[in-house]
């Protein structure tokens, strides 16, 4: 798995390179904590079944 992806941030409104800031194996997946380094948003997917990512901010 890559440690950057390009996302969109809600916080700062534009296409970023989120960094990988944590990684663990949990029961239904791998946890993947991502990171934002212009304003420090994050969120966590696990594997297909979890993305926080398109919660509301």
């Amino acid at each position: 798995m890559s440690e950057v992806m390009e996302h969109e941030c809600p916080s700062c409104e534009t296409e970023r390179e989120f960094y990988q800031a944590a990684s663990m194996k949990v029961h239904i997946g791998t946890k993947v904590k991502w990171h934002c380094p212009e304003c420090d948003y994050g969120f966590v997917r696990i594997d297909g079944t979890v993305d926080t990512s398109a919660a509301s901010v």
